[in-house]
């Protein structure tokens, strides 16, 4: 039920796609790093941890907790050896990088743990790659689909029902984000737009979630919208909000926020 009034609440599916957070471009801040920069090395990971859940969950085809489980920090070390292998000399960029570092270290992973083995052995498809790792495509496949089957949609509701713990904090229901949620695609996406926005604000997100309070007077600064907008949308940008700033690479997924909606305008309805 709680999956069905989500995407209400969102009016069709989208997909996410991760952006830094940072003016400066993901291979800018790793130079950076690799020039002995500890404390920006740290922040970066930090920035880039949700990056990191979702390829990790697309890779597995299941909700990935990085709390609790050891692919997340199989992929997390993945990508603080990507930070130190890069070369920008290479002519690609830091995040396709990182992503086949952490897809061939989860790849490793797969192969050792004995509860993805199959019964048919599988040996004679394995093929080695780019760094002579041995991969056996036939097997990481059957035991994606394998797991994909028994907790695929119980880890996306996992997801809904931990947001609905998050919003009950601000007094808001799951329900009533369907009855907020603006008609016109345009409108949705530029809420999409401000609560992304705020997500990547930490001093605003640490604002919000101690005052538990949308922080207006702070977001009227940022963007170029009526207070009376704000009031009005506040439960649909604190959700959303929410989602970019948690857990949650599954919902993240649905708040693709379109090329062409202006961050920061939505339109009065």
């Amino acid at each position: 039920m709680l999956l069905v009034l989500f995407k209400r609440f969102l009016g069709k599916r989208q997909s996410h796609h991760p952006e830094a957070s940072d003016s400066q471009t993901p291979e800018q801040l790793v130079i950076r790093i690799q020039e002995g920069d500890l404390r920006l090395r740290n922040q970066f990971i930090t920035d880039y941890q949700p990056y990191v859940a979702k390829v990790t969950s697309r890779f597995c085809k299941r909700y990935v907790d990085p709390a609790r489980d050891d692919e997340f920090s199989i992929a997390l070390g993945a990508f603080n050896e990507a930070v130190n292998q890069f070369s920008p000399q290479a002519g690609r960029s830091f995040l396709g990088f990182a992503e086949q570092v952490i897809r061939r270290r989860l790849i490793d992973y797969v192969r050792k743990e004995q509860r993805f083995s199959q019964q048919i052995p599988y040996s004679m498809f394995e093929v080695e790659d780019e760094e002579d790792n041995v991969v056996n495509p036939v097997e990481i496949h059957q035991a994606i689909e394998q797991y994909e089957k028994q907790k695929g949609m119980e880890e996306r509701r996992s997801e809904i029902v931990d947001l609905n713990r998050c919003l009950a904090d601000f007094g808001i229901q799951f329900s009533d984000l369907v009855d907020v949620s603006p008609k016109h695609d345009d409108s949705r996406q530029a809420l999409f737009a401000i609560g992304r926005k705020l997500s990547r604000n930490s001093e605003l997100m640490r604002t919000m979630l101690a005052k538990r309070m949308l922080p207006i007077k702070e977001l009227l600064d940022m963007v170029q919208v009526s207070r009376k907008t704000l009031e009005r949308n506040r439960k649909f940008i604190i959700a959303v909000a929410l989602i970019y700033n948690g857990p949650y690479p599954y919902l993240r997924d649905y708040l693709h926020i379109k090329d062409d909606a202006a961050e920061g305008g939505v339109a009065n309805e």
